[in-house]
């Protein structure tokens, strides 16, 4: 199985577009340990011909440009591709946008909760995925579901299950206290199979906290990419640029003792990558302390372009 980092950054990217805070500023200067970060997105295959998505970004065009294995088979028909399925874990912005790069008649499957999917539903803008090449199909928690597309068999499965999060900051509803409306179902993680060698991967691109179920899930695992939006969960508000907290947005911070990297210290996980990376975070840097207590912890900050076989 092989797994490609499309965008490893958070909503906005790294730049952010409209962003001169210090992180975003020193990187559009071409500073020496700081690399520009696409929206958050991954790739995965397990035979290397047929490729699934998973969320799908603002940035996806430029990706899939970016990405030999996502173009165009070369002696196929005019209109093909390899990407068979697109697997949405939340509704935000960042990770269901670039299904509108998918519109041109190309056929493929889309899975999502229940949740996600009537999002998507009823917002008629996603019509321009045709509804008789595009299938919508909802994933059952907690059970193993072959993903396929095209007629492909793509030798994957994927597993839902539910993490701590908040319903995406459009679907917010304030008259609903301190939840804002959410549900199980907004966010969702995945566990990855290849149904070849029975290889497997977390995907958590979006967490609130890790609990005991969560902690009892990962335990074991050979890979977990997971949810490192911020390094404190107060680096926005302390930078300066907006009032809120990584608590207040539905994302745990890296450090802290109620952070990921402590949550995960008690965990026998073979390789723990960090991904949807704020352009706040200064583990960005790879020259920070930052990013050398997060090192130091068994962890390693996702970039675009990045790599791993399973």
């Amino acid at each position: 199985m092989l797994i490609k980092v499309l965008g490893a950054a958070a909503g906005g990217g790294f730049p952010q577009w409209n962003c001169n805070g210090r992180m975003s500023a020193r990187v559009r200067k071409g500073e020496p340990g700081l690399k520009p970060r696409t929206q958050s997105s991954l790739t995965v295959s397990s035979n290397g011909r047929d490729w699934v998505l998973l969320n799908a970004s603002p940035d996806l065009r430029q990706q899939i440009n970016d990405t030999p294995e996502l173009w165009p088979v070369a002696d196929g028909p005019l209109r093909n591709s390899p990407i068979r399925a697109v697997v949405l874990t939340n509704g935000d912005v960042d990770h269901i946008i670039g299904l509108i790069n998918l519109r041109e008649g190309q056929p493929f499957s889309l899975y999502a909760s229940d949740r996600v999917m009537a999002t998507v539903n009823a917002n008629t803008v996603f019509n321009v995925l045709n509804p008789e090449k595009v299938s919508r199909i909802t994933l059952e928690m907690e059970q193993p579901t072959p993903l396929s597309g095209a007629g492909a068999d793509i030798g994957l499965t994927v597993e839902a299950f539910d993490v701590p999060g908040k319903v995406a900051l459009y679907l917010e509803d304030a008259s609903k206290g301190q939840s804002f409306g959410t549900e199980k179902g907004d966010t969702i993680g995945l566990k990855v199979t290849d149904t070849a060698n029975g290889k497997s991967f977390f995907y958590i691109p979006g967490c609130a906290a890790v609990d005991a179920a969560l902690a009892e899930r990962l335990d074991g695992a050979d890979l977990v990419m997971f949810d490192g939006t911020l390094y404190t969960d107060d680096e926005m508000v302390v930078q300066g640029l907006m009032p809120k907290t990584g608590a207040r947005m539905g994302h745990i911070s890296m450090s802290g003792t109620d952070g990921s990297i402590a949550a995960f210290d008690s965990l026998d996980v073979a390789r723990k990558i960090f991904v949807h990376i704020n352009n706040s975070n200064p583990a960005l840097d790879d020259n920070s302390p930052e990013r050398k207590a997060v090192e130091e912890a068994g962890w390693e900050v996702g970039y675009d372009g990045m790599e791993v076989r399973l």
